[in-house]
């Protein structure tokens, strides 16, 4: 184990590692409102869950489409205008909830997601890499896992604003209220951005022993693994969020409505807690290492869990809330190694990896259908167990 003695954030960046971290807060509340927002389509359109589910689909749809244009973009227009474009798409796409709340056409309100969506695709291809680099590489992990915590306040923050404005007990609450007003925030947030002088960062070639290494991005072993890692991630994660409440509610421990309580303060409450302590321990120690360590816990987890030993079991599934939370911002800081110049097409790629989470869930459930939910997570093990090979070919060639 390593001992890290340098800065988390080089001084003459601090201003802009605050600024940007915010953006981290906005697109995990924009995220976090969804499942809110899906149950309030269910009760005023009178759609089914499948229906509603559309929701969801178009998000990943989203960020499957715009990845690839959002890193061009990115690479010739740099991160501060790619960081401002995605706020106006994130802010149009929630004002345009108004006139559909006037039409109540649920495709509308799909099409308004799907701008959304395209919006914080921009933001988090800019965002990401742009943190790895305010600071010395060896805290790089330690860096984006800091940042990505405040993702975590804004999943906690989201159901709670979204729910009381639009669950009134009078009943009269209308869709367009809270995205409205996450409307007028993004765009001031826009403005604010447009407006100062972040620091653009500029990637150069790779040097070694003085002449210029010009590698193929898909030449890159770690970025390449690290590609099918966040991906097998995003599907482990999403399917867990997706079936926690069946799980716990099917085990007979409580009912639905307290589990969805458990899940907002307790599951997600200690995934943002397993980030800030991820952020801390990686200062004292590399981030593979870390990430290695984390994998096996989520790796046994899991298994205790398709085992289906009672307490135990529950027990397990809050653990691998803990032992996940570090696992995307450490993977795409790692797989973002060395790639030089390349860096900003290679975060697009990477920020293809949610559409994991359209997969994960159908498998898991299909597995829960034909059998019970204890055994249908053997969908987050398996996945769970690519990442752990992940890690073990990080660490080893991060030594």
């Amino acid at each position: 184990m390593e001992t890290q003695r340098h800065a988390l954030v080089k001084r003459d960046y601090l201003v802009p590692f605050v600024l940007v971290t915010s953006l981290f807060f906005l697109w995990g509340f924009a995220h976090a409102i969804l499942d809110v927002l899906n149950k309030h389509f269910q009760e005023v359109m009178d759609i089914t869950r499948t229906h509603s589910a559309m929701v969801q689909v178009m998000f990943y749809l989203g960020y499957f489409v715009m990845a690839v244009p959002a890193g061009l973009f990115i690479t010739r227009y740099g991160y501060r205008r790619g960081v401002v474009f995605g706020l106006l798409l994130y802010g149009i796409g929630s004002l345009m909830f108004i006139p559909g709340e006037y039409w109540m056409s649920f495709e509308f309100f799909l099409f308004s997601l799907f701008v959304i969506a395209c919006g914080l695709v921009f933001l988090e291809t800019a965002a990401n890499p742009y943190m790895t680099e305010l600071g010395d590489r060896e805290t790089v992990a330690s860096r984006l896992n800091l940042a990505q915590s405040f993702n975590g306040l804004g999943c906690i923050c989201g159901p709670l604003v979204g729910g009381l404005l639009l669950f009134s007990e009078k009943g009269e609450a209308n869709i367009s209220y809270p995205y409205m007003l996450m409307g007028v925030v993004v765009l001031i947030v826009a403005l604010v951005f447009s407006r100062i002088k972040l620091p653009e960062i500029v990637h150069t070639d790779n040097v070694v022993n003085g002449k210029t290494v010009k590698k193929g991005l898909w030449s890159h072993k770690l970025f390449l693994f690290g590609l099918l890692a966040l991906f097998s991630y995003e599907i482990a994660e999403i399917s867990i969020n997706s079936f926690f409440i069946n799980y716990v509610v099917d085990d007979g421990w409580m009912n639905a409505r307290d589990a969805a309580v458990v899940l907002s303060f307790g599951g997600l409450g200690l995934f943002m807690c397993g980030r800030f302590a991820g952020s801390w321990i990686m200062q004292r120690i590399r981030a593979e290492r870390v990430l290695l360590y984390c994998a096996l816990g989520t790796v046994a987890a899991t298994f205790l869990i398709v085992c289906n030993l009672g307490k135990i079991s529950l027990v397990a599934l809050f653990l691998v809330y803990v032992f996940e939370a570090i696992m995307f911002p450490t993977i795409f800081a790692i797989s973002l190694k060395g790639l030089g110049n390349k860096t900003k097409r290679a975060s697009s790629f990477l920020m293809m990896s949610p559409v994991g989470g359209a997969i994960g869930p159908v498998l898991m459930g299909y597995v829960a259908d034909n059998s019970n939910m204890s055994l249908s997570f053997i969908i987050p093990f398996v996945s769970f167990c690519v990442v752990l090979f992940y890690s073990w070919y990080a660490d080893v060639e991060g030594n």
